[in-house]
């Protein structure tokens, strides 16, 4: 099969198309004929050899994919052959999906409805497990309150967009341009605004009435937090899915708010958990709860360019790439 190879830790031009033998299957596992693969920034992290997950050279980068299963196990009865899944793994338990064919247990795989197409199903994994757990494992958004999703327009932003709506919460939503803006807006945001700062903090305040939000999701908290802290809601709660750097902030915000800081990573999820967040994604999907945003997608051969346009947040929604 036809696949992207990394021998050397480093830079984009080190993900080198190939062609490599496809491994043998376990009772447990799944052979899946990928349409398409999902990029994340935690692939490109991990491609530079510095970040928390590092994996033995050589290797093919990709958790997340979407096509049709090709084989199964004899012990796999979740799906079979012929079936339209989405592919949701975690490090070290797939062999990459930035190929035409993946291995990966069968956990990890889920059906795709008919009327999400396989762009899509890649634009799901990493993004709406982590939209998930940030909005109903972490910040547990009910109907009645506010949800700030602070950095909206990215593809775990517009599906945790959605996600607060389908519990009947308003959502504020902001980006850092109109088009982005727009798509927040597509995704079912109440309101869409430019990034929050002191300068435009006013317009949270008029339309949660003075109160702030009840639930922020914060992707940038080194940027965000201290202002983040000035418009939450009193008793409300914070969830840092996103960070880059340091930030000074003021705790006793944090006392006279009486309010929670939670932070998530997708990766610390048990097994169950993970079960859990791959259950409920689809059954979303099912009730048409749930439409990911293909930003752009690329050729397989050029995944290098597809990692720096992520880096470079050069598109709003997922980048993916297309192997079909």
């Amino acid at each position: 099969m036809k696949a992207i190879e990394m021998k050397n830790f480093g830079t984009s031009e080190n993900l080198q198309l190939a062609e490599l033998p496809l491994p043998a299957i376990s009772a447990t596992d799944v052979i899946v004929k990928l349409h398409a693969a999902g990029v994340n920034p935690s692939d490109v992290y991990t491609s530079t050899g510095t970040y928390a997950i590092k994996p033995q050279l050589p290797y093919t980068p990709g958790l997340d994919g979407a096509g049709i299963v090709e084989a199964v196990g004899e012990a796999v009865t979740n799906v079979q052959v012929g079936d339209r899944v989405f592919v949701a793994s975690l490090p070290g338990a797939t062999t990459g999906t930035f190929a035409e064919a993946v291995v990966c247990d069968a956990n990890y795989v889920m059906q795709l409805p008919e009327h999400i197409s396989f762009l899509q199903g890649a634009a799901l994994g990493i993004p709406a497990l982590t939209a998930f757990r940030a909005v109903v494992q972490k910040a547990d958004v009910q109907a009645n309150q506010t949800v700030l999703i602070h950095g909206a327009s990215g593809a775990v932003g517009l599906q945790a967009v959605q996600m607060a709506k389908s519990f009947g919460a308003t959502v504020i939503g902001t980006a850092s341009r109109g088009e982005g803006k727009a798509l927040v807006k597509d995704a079912g945001a109440d309101y869409a605004f430019d990034h929050i700062t002191e300068g435009n903090l006013e317009q949270i305040l008029e339309v949660t009435e003075g109160a702030g939000p009840d639930v922020i999701i914060e992707f940038l908290a080194n940027v965000n937090l201290a202002i983040d802290l000035q418009m939450v809601a009193k008793y409300g709660k914070i969830v840092i899915v996103g960070n880059r750097g340091d930030i000074e902030i003021n705790p006793r915000l944090i006392m006279q708010k009486e309010c929670d800081i939670t932070g998530m990573v997708l990766f610390n999820a048990t097994g169950d958990q993970h079960r859990e967040l791959m259950t409920s994604v689809a059954a979303m999907l099912e009730e048409n709860k749930l439409t990911p945003f293909v930003g752009h997608s690329y050729p397989l051969a050029q995944a290098g360019e597809a990692f720096e346009a992520v880096m470079a947040g050069r598109h709003n929604g997922k980048v993916v790439l297309q192997i079909l």
